[in-house]
């Protein structure tokens, strides 16, 4: 199951860095989890989903390639970020 439009709007409203931000590092990175994060229980019933198991992949990637970013551009904002989603330890 997707992301619905509330809880974009409820992650936007946590993570967004100006009034009509949609587009910053933060946010993108937080949709991206959220939508790693349901796609993952996804696997749990169905193991052979290799179709699905390549978009988790490059949804996976392309966080990760965010997070560099934001971790060489500002490393404050990068560790908030990595507390606020609990991704890495």
């Amino acid at each position: 199951m997707a992301v619905t439009k509330q809880q974009k709007a409820d992650i936007l409203k946590k993570f967004k860095t100006g009034e009509l931000d949609t587009g910053s590092p933060e946010v993108q990175v937080a949709l991206l989890t959220a939508r790693i994060n349901d796609m993952t229980g996804h696997f749990a019933t169905h193991k052979k989903d290799n179709h699905s198991r390549r978009g988790l992949l490059q949804c996976v990637n392309q966080r990760r390639q965010l997070l560099d970013y934001l971790k060489s551009r500002s490393t404050s904002r990068y560790e908030t970020l990595i507390k606020a989603l609990e991704i890495r330890k």
